[in-house]
Parts: C-alpha cells; sequence; structure tokens
C-alpha cells in the first residue's frame, strides 16, 4: 500500500493557482459592478456565485488535495468567494435604493388632481323611476309581484274579462308564441300585453286582503316612434278587501301623484270602459307646469297639456266582479279596485323627453344627465 503524495503541490491544479482564482474574484467582481438593474444583478450573481460558477468549481478541487495541502488552497477560494459575495450583498443593497427611489417618482399620486376625471356613469331612467314607484307604494304597506313575461291566454285575457272577439286577442296587438287553440279547454301562450296577469296570479296565490303593485316588461305590436314601442314598461296596483271604494282608490292616486309631482298634484276621474274593471274610470293629473293657469289664456300657451290644464296617466277603478270570481275570490265579500300606467309615458312627463326611442337605443348621453340615484 502506498503512502499519501505528500509532495503533491496543489499550485499545479490549473483551476487553484493564484492568479486562476484572482482572475475568477475579478471577472465576478466586474460583472456584478456592472449590473444595471436587479435582473442584471441576478444574472451575474447566478453566473458568477452559483453552484456551477468557476469559484464553485475551483472549490470542489480541494476536496481531492492531500490534507496539507487544503488550507491554502481553501484560503484563496474562500477569500475571493467572500469578496463575491460582499459585492453582490452592496450591489443589491445600491440597486434597491435607487428601484425605491425611481418607483417614488414614476408612480407617485398627486391628490391635488381632480377625483372625477373618468366620467361617472348612470342608471337607466326607468330603472329609477320603476324603483321609485315601487318605494311609494312598499311604504303604504303594498308588495311588489313580478311574474312571468310569457304567458297564457287565459291569464292575459280570459281571467280579465276579455272575450274571444275582443280586438286586443288579434295578431294587430299581441305577439302570439304559440297559436290560439281551437279547443276551449286549451289556451294559447302570448307576450303579455299588460302586467294585469300578475295581478291575476297574486289574487290565485293569495288569500284575502291583496295589496301588491305589479312593475315589469310588457309587449304590443306597435311600431317604434316617438310615442310608441313595441317593448315598454308599465306598472299595475290591485287592492283587494272588504269595503273598498272608489274614494280609496281616489286617495291613492293623489297621494302617489303628489309623491312623484309634488305637493298640490290634484287628479280626477272621467268616465270610461275597461272589461276587467266595473265602474272604470281614467285618470287625469292636473298639469305640473301651468297648473292649469293656461286654459283659455291664449297669451301663456302650455306645450305639456296643450293648454287643457290636466294630462292623462292611464286607466282605473274597482275591479270587476267577474275577474274576482275568476280569481276564487267572493264578490259578495270582497271588493277591489286596480289601476295602471305606463313608465315610459310616466317618465316623458315628469323629464320633458319628446322621443320615446331615445330610451331604448342605449346612448349614454340620454342616461347620464339622470345620474346613479339609487
Amino acid at each position: 500500500m502506498s503512502a499519501p503524495n505528500k509532495s503533491y503541490d496543489p499550485v499545479e491544479v490549473e483551476a487553484l493557482k493564484p492568479e486562476q482564482i484572482a482572475r475568477m474574484r475579478d471577472e465576478a467582481l466586474a460583472a456584478i459592478a456592472a449590473a444595471g438593474d436587479l435582473a442584471a444583478l441576478h444574472e451575474a450573481k447566478v453566473a458568477h456565485a452559483g453552484d456551477r460558477s468557476p469559484l464553485a468549481l475551483a472549490n470542489r478541487e480541494i476536496g481531492a488535495l492531500p490534507p496539507h495541502a487544503k488550507a491554502d488552497a481553501g484560503k484563496r477560494v474562500g477569500g475571493a468567494r467572500g469578496e463575491v459575495k460582499r459585492a453582490l450583498a452592496a450591489r443589491q443593497a445600491e440597486l434597491e435604493a435607487e428601484r425605491d427611489e425611481r418607483v417614488l417618482v414614476e408612480e407617485a399620486v398627486d391628490v391635488t388632481l381632480p377625483y372625477d376625471r373618468e366620467p361617472a356613469g348612470a342608471r337607466h331612467p326607468l330603472t329609477t323611476l320603476m324603483e321609485r314607484i315601487e318605494d311609494i307604494f312598499v311604504a303604504m304597506g303594498y308588495e311588489v309581484a313580478e311574474g312571468p313575461e310569457v304567458e297564457s291566454e287565459w291569464l292575459n285575457f280570459d281571467a280579465l274579462n276579455i272575450a274571444p272577439d275582443h280586438p286586443a286577442r288579434t295578431m294587430q296587438d299581441t305577439f302570439f308564441v304559440e297559436s290560439a287553440a281551437t279547443d276551449r279547454d286549451q289556451s294559447g301562450v302570448v307576450l303579455r300585453t299588460h302586467t294585469s296577469p300578475v295581478q291575476i296570479r297574486s289574487m290565485l296565490d293569495r288569500e284575502p286582503p291583496v295589496y301588491v303593485i305589479c312593475p315589469g316588461r310588457v309587449y304590443r305590436t306597435d311600431e317604434l316612434d316617438a310615442t310608441h314601442t313595441p317593448v315598454f314598461h308599465q306598472v299595475e296596483l290591485l287592492a283587494v278587501d272588504e269595503g273598498l271604494t272608489m274614494a280609496d282608490l281616489k286617495g291613492t292616486l293623489d297621494h302617489m301623484v303628489q309623491s312623484l309631482f309634488g305637493e298640490g298634484m290634484t287628479t280626477r276621474l272621467r268616465p270610461n270602459y275597461f272589461p276587467f274593471t266595473e265602474p272604470s274610470a281614467e285618470m287625469d293629473m292636473e298639469c305640473y307646469v301651468c297648473r292649469g293657469a293656461s286654459v283659455g289664456d291664449p297669451d301663456r300657451p302650455c306645450r305639456t297639456c296643450g293648454s287643457e290644464g290636466w294630462i292623462e296617466l292611464g286607466g282605473c277603478g274597482m275591479v270587476n266582479p267577474r275577474v274576482l270570481t275568476a280569481c276564487g275570490v267572493d264578490p259578495e265579500k270582497y271588493s277591489g279596485f286596480a289601476f295602471g300606467f305606463g313608465i315610459e309615458r310616466m317618465l316623458m312627463f315628469r323629464h320633458n323627453v319628446e322621443d320615446m326611442r331615445d330610451m331604448v337605443e342605449g346612448d349614454v348621453r340620454f342616461t347620464r344627465p339622470f345620474g346613479m340615484e339609487i
């Protein structure tokens, strides 16, 4: 067995020669100093201080040396790696400080600038108005009721005392999803022409007393023009209880109009005919612009009411006993009143909107003035 090679000179190992160690160190220090940002410094760290860097590979050569030769080689390599490590730490601190200063300048926020540089959004005024009307009646104790927009003919017509030969049931006014059935025991399917089917559903689902408000989208075969649209919104009210009269209806209408248009506004009822109410009436409210002052005064014309002093809002009346009977409500014990009007028409009155097409075209210039009222 041969003895250890104690005469082996580590200087003869190329990677451990002093000049080679110094060259590796100098290259590493130069690369670190040349790193212009943290990403470049990371690349320099991997290249000159990583596991596969020249100094790391030279350090592995020390393990093969005889014991008495390891000390000097370890000092040379360890000293060089220590200098590289300290240089990395110092350069990283410098670059991080530069980055933080740059971020403070580039990402600074001037809190004195106007906060509303982006244009504010807006809710559609039809939605806002419909919710305001709901709030008025919810405060009076009414419940908001909803129903499907695709309805059976029975709910949309028959239960409301609208006869099969009524003009509203023809293709001139109604969108039919399924054609009208020839069998009297069956019913066609339509896009609802009013929200009255929700009233029918409410009476079928609830025991009297019933106090509901029924807002929603309805459909009729109208052409889209300045005053008509095939898809529009209605809100209808139904109250069924013992002892209700036209006086209760009139008081409810007065409260609604004053809540929407201001104190002191009055309403009037003109006799009319609707198959689902008896007696029936058209509801008018006092012109909110001229308050009737334009009537008979050619020097003070009013465009809003046409100098008539009144504006028509919609139909109303006491619920027809036939409608109560169709819904299983005893007309000898209970009475009820109902009314309905178009939300688009109400919006035109309240805000002087002249063309109904503006409400459906989606132009933000129309909705933005109404703001974000909730």
